[in-house]
């Protein structure tokens, strides 16, 4: 009877620790297009650094937001880019490295995909060939978020404007 009491005792003070446990299956970039490779999918990259307040508040509320978590997982390869990260980059026969200037310096990876505009939080989408779709700087609230990936994920931006979209699907939008 006290193993049944312990096993139950045990099981309400972790099952609540694992209730909406899902995260993002965050990448490398040189994983996410190894997989695009095989499997293609839009790729978003979320540049970030360790210093930046809004790239935390990012990682502790939108990007653990279960329909962000669910869409995300399921329709792009989600990759995590330190722009200030030391280890060289292999992509497309280049060798992109960090590059020290100023206080802290930044990957040239990084300031390509950013195209020279290094503001964190940014975001970049990237289609199925590897071509930028889209920039997205600053910190975004889960429930607009959403609406971006949805737009993106479903290539909607190649036939609307984005206030086009969301005045279109403002029932999915939460408030």
């Amino acid at each position: 009877m006290n193993k049944i009491l312990s096993i139950l005792t045990l099981m309400c003070i972790i099952l609540p620790f694992n209730v909406n446990a899902q995260k993002i299956n965050w990448l490398t970039f040189e994983e996410a297009i190894e997989l695009n490779k095989a499997n293609p999918k839009k790729i978003f990259i979320d540049v970030y650094t360790d210093w930046c307040g809004w790239c935390t508040k990012m990682d502790q509320t939108t990007f653990t937001d279960s329909e962000v978590v669910e869409y995300m997982n399921e329709n792009f390869y989600p990759v995590k880019l330190n722009a200030e990260q030391q280890e060289p980059i292999e992509y497309n026969g280049y060798t992109f490295k960090f590059i020290p200037q100023g206080r802290r310096g930044a990957h040239q990876l990084a300031s390509s995909l950013l195209q020279g505009k290094m503001s964190y939080p940014s975001y970049v989408f990237m289609n199925e060939e590897e071509k930028l779709i889209t920039i997205l700087p600053g910190y975004v609230k889960a429930p607009e978020f959403i609406t971006i990936l949805e737009f993106i994920g479903s290539d909607s931006f190649l036939s609307m404007p984005f206030e086009e979209f969301k005045n279109k699907n403002t029932d999915t939008i939460k408030q």
